[in-house]
């Protein structure tokens, strides 16, 4: 049972990250705009994605366990080129394209550049919601911007609702012990 429902979740997932971008897209197409979203989110989600992605090209993990990112910064870039287009400066997108390209050969110079990089990708994809949410909140305006998609997005996190449980779980069990160790160490 537990293994078909793994089986479940990396292929809904997979379908999910693989439409992903696309209401977005379509949305930002129907609009003829890029009204209501953040380049700056876009930019470190893409930065995000690009860091889990060459963390595991370096330490070749397998295909399955990471075939989402490589579909989803397909998706971004053509998201990105959609901005940059609706914007009026195509040309625009030029150095971000030197810079993440450069940025895929600097990660995979030295074990510990690749691993601190890794470490900082939770902290890159909550920043990149965060300039989404303070620019809806600036402007107050969500123009183009897809609820499908993030509704979309959201689906993949639910996977690791699980863990986040489990974690939290597994603090407050720590925490109890250590609170009753002391008071039985006081006791004593």
């Amino acid at each position: 049972m537990a293994a078909e429902l793994l089986w479940f979740c990396n292929w809904t997932t997979l379908g999910v990250c693989a439409a992903l971008k696309l209401p977005q897209i379509s949305a930002l197409r129907a609009a003829r705009s890029a009204r209501g979203l953040s380049l700056l989110s876009l930019l470190l989600e893409l930065a995000g994605h690009l860091v889990f992605l060459r963390y595991q090209c370096y330490y070749e993990y397998p295909l399955l366990t990471y075939l989402e990112y490589p579909i989803v910064i397909t998706q971004d870039v053509i998201l990105l080129l959609h901005v940059f287009h609706f914007n009026g400066n195509v040309f625009g997108s030029a150095p971000y394209v030197a810079l993440f390209v450069t940025s895929w050969f600097v990660l995979g110079l030295r074990k510990w550049i690749i691993d601190l990089s890794m470490s900082l990708c939770i902290f890159i994809g909550a920043a990149s919601k965060f300039a989404q949410l303070q620019h809806l909140w600036k402007t107050g305006d969500s123009g183009a911007v897809s609820a499908l998609t993030w509704g979309l997005a959201s689906y993949a996190c639910v996977v690791l609702i699980h863990l986040v449980t489990m974690l939290a779980l597994n603090l407050w069990v720590t925490a109890t012990v250590l609170r009753y160790r002391k008071t039985v160490s006081k006791a004593k």
